[in-house]
């Protein structure tokens, strides 16, 4: 198994820091899981996370959310059977991935308990780990998400958002290179798969 990247924590401590300039304004609370339910895109590097956390949990546990996982992933095949002969999305047309978005938008993430907590939380995405914090383009300053209906009137620093910055930064680098180790033709793929142990395996022998 793979080492955890010290990215993932970084951009955790990112996020507590930014929440707190922000005056804990955020509506990002314990239980609040508005955020994870919809289809989205994750990458290899998020995979690889999230089998490290599959593989420090229970095993009653880890296949219960890998079925979640694999019943999702037929659901996804049967509107887009191309997923199927491998998942890796990056060179897919945009209205493609958007449509598939919009068609699954009420399905949870497989590792989404019922009391709406994260059974992975440790090992979350990065796009998890900085959800909450309002996004800032040309000055104009959007909520994150549906449920935040208004935004601080505290804005974030230029030094929170160089940080965020470098932080997609070394994002874009850890991945470069964990393609080249791996082979992949791409870097993202559907949640679901993300969940799944030899998703990406499989399909690579077959195209490389």
């Amino acid at each position: 198994m793979n080492h955890a990247s010290s990215l993932f924590s970084k951009t955790a401590g990112w996020f507590e820091r930014a929440k707190a300039a922000l005056g804990d304004n955020l509506p990002c609370s314990r239980g609040c899981s508005h955020c994870c339910v919809g289809l989205f895109p994750v990458t290899i590097l998020d995979r690889q996370e999230i089998q490290r956390g599959l593989h420090s949990i229970r095993s009653e546990q880890r296949r219960a959310i890998e079925e979640r996982a694999a019943r999702q992933a037929r659901m996804i095949e049967a509107s887009a059977p191309q997923v199927a002969l491998h998942p890796v999305i990056d060179h897919w047309p945009d209205r493609d991935t958007d449509a598939l978005v919009e068609r699954f938008r009420e399905l949870p993430c497989p590792a989404l308990e019922a009391d709406g907590s994260c059974s992975l939380y440790e090992f979350r995405p990065l796009a998890c780990r900085s959800m909450g914090i309002p996004v800032e383009s040309e000055g104009i300053v959007q909520g994150a998400c549906a449920i935040q209906t208004s935004v601080p009137l505290i804005r974030l620093s230029p030094s929170f958002r160089h940080e965020e910055d470098c932080l997609a930064g070394e994002e874009a680098e850890e991945l470069a290179q964990l393609r080249v180790r791996q082979r992949m033709p791409g870097e993202e793929l559907l949640l679901p798969y993300a969940f799944l142990p030899d998703v990406l395996e499989e399909p690579m022998k077959a195209v490389t």
